[in-house]
């Protein structure tokens, strides 16, 4: 692993069409989905009226970012149409774009032709479970739109990753993945960008617990951290349960994240997530007399 290329800072702040996304503090990412694909039902949103009062509330209760999505990532899903998939997004897109204009919003996609119509339409990033590697134009749009970037790892596709957990060190072998990529999107001219270790994808239940423990050490990449560990099945299987139940869950291990460095939690339930980082504010600040 080329250690010596992984930037030695950690980068706070990201630029995005003109404006200034401050990470110096953790900050929350709102899902919302406009597919029916859902891994957690809970989290659908059938209809642009009902997507918009989902944001509002989002909004209101504290989050910083909102993720559209109208593909599904979860396992053993089938890479959605990009024709399709615009359709479902942009009318939704243009309605929250429109309705709360100083909003950071983030497209969850793989595919160029998602991204370039959705940042024409106000979209502020783009979130990519593949790395580039499902539509390598993607990158090339986000290089051209200069836009931050969610990069993101995982292994093969959602409909077989989870026959992709192999690895002889699992920490050594991801940071030596967000080395080679973002060098590979500096040379692109992308240096705004947001790293993802991808919990759950391509990785089992004890890599998952694995990968949270470690997590500070991604610091070392120079980039802000994202996880996204809300109600995924490391939680609910861990705690014989279900996806709906695991909001608890979702809390204590987002607290875990936090307290292991993570700069952005991308989740479900906004409400609960703003609390768990006003806890770990109030406990970072505490003094021992």
């Amino acid at each position: 692993m080329e250690m010596d290329k992984i930037k030695t800072f950690h980068k706070k702040t990201l630029q995005s069409k003109g404006r200034l996304m401050d990470f110096s503090s953790p900050r929350i990412m709102g899902v919302i989905n406009l597919n029916r694909d859902s891994f957690y039902a809970g989290s659908q949103q059938h209809s642009t009226d009902a997507a918009c009062k989902v944001a509002e509330k989002m909004i209101e209760e504290g989050a910083y970012i909102l993720d559209i999505g109208a593909m599904s990532s979860r396992p053993g899903a089938q890479i959605s149409d990009p024709d399709e998939e615009v359709a479902h997004l942009l009318p939704t897109l243009k309605a929250i774009r429109k309705a709360f204009p100083e909003l950071f919003i983030s497209i969850d996609t793989v595919h160029a032709k998602v991204a370039d119509a959705a940042i024409s339409e106000g979209a502020d990033l783009i979130n990519d479970i593949s790395g580039g590697a499902f539509d390598p134009n993607l990158l090339k749009i986000v290089a051209a739109q200069k836009v931050p970037y969610v990069l993101m790892h995982m292994r093969g596709k959602p409909e077989n990753m989870q026959a992709l957990n192999q690895y002889d060190d699992l920490i050594a072998e991801l940071l030596d993945y967000f080395n080679k990529k973002i060098q590979q999107l500096y040379a692109m001219g992308i240096s705004d960008i947001i790293v993802d270790p991808g919990f759950g994808f391509a990785k089992n239940i004890e890599q998952n617990f694995r990968l949270l423990k470690a997590l500070k050490t991604f610091e070392f990449i120079g980039c802000p951290i994202l996880a996204g560990l809300s109600r995924k099945s490391m939680i609910w299987k861990t705690l014989e349960s279900s996806p709906e139940e695991a909001l608890n869950g979702t809390t204590a291990l987002n607290m875990l994240a936090l307290q292991n460095g993570a700069n952005i939690l991308r989740v479900h339930d906004v409400k609960a997530a703003q609390e768990c980082i006003q806890l770990h504010e109030k406990y970072e600040n505490s003094t021992i007399e």
